[in-house]
């Protein structure tokens, strides 16, 4: 895509309720879960992973706006380590291990119009910049193992340090910084 895009933080920019309904749409085009029991499970499904991290972490969110004021991509992390903290579930705590080599984590997501150009990349420099400033000795990812994500995150930097959940169907994917 030729539309010239800025990284930019989440703090930065003015929040409006259209920019969170610029994040929250590529949020659930994103997402593998398309449906929910109920409005109450939707929301929690987004506060978990999304809306937490612009509340409790907005100094490590950022966003990828178009010339036009558009949103083309955001990337929500933290540099603590997940499976330390109150959040807990089977697939964080199967990691352990792997997390405390990588404690930082992230979530990115680009817009269909803007994927392949290069913007995921950049708001992952661009949190891995602040990361390491603040001391943090690794970043991950958990994902599908047999997800095409797999290919991207390797594109940047990541290889795979764990696997686990059922048949081994998650990998835990890390990036040495320092």
């Amino acid at each position: 895509m030729s539309t010239r895009i800025a990284i930019v933080r989440y703090l930065d920019v003015s929040r409006t309720s259209e920019l969170d309904a610029a994040i929250d749409t590529i949020f659930f085009e994103a997402s593998n879960t398309k449906s929910f029991e109920s409005e109450a499970a939707r929301t929690a499904f987004r506060e978990r992973w999304l809306g937490r991290y612009l509340r409790d972490d907005p100094q490590f969110a950022y966003l990828a706006i178009t010339a036009a004021g558009d949103v083309a991509g955001y990337l929500v992390g933290a540099i603590e380590d997940p499976a330390s903290s109150k959040v807990q579930d089977a697939a964080i705590t199967a990691f352990r291990d792997a997390t405390q080599r990588y404690p930082a984590h992230l979530h990115v997501n680009v817009a269909p119009a803007h994927r392949g150009s290069g913007i995921g990349g950049r708001l992952i420099d661009a949190f891995i910049a602040d990361a390491q400033r603040a001391g943090a000795s690794g970043v991950h990812v958990i994902t599908s193992a047999a997800s095409a994500n797999v290919r991207f995150y390797n594109r940047n930097g990541f290889c795979e340090v764990a696997r686990g959940g059922a048949a081994d169907a998650l990998v835990c994917l890390g990036r040495a910084l320092g």
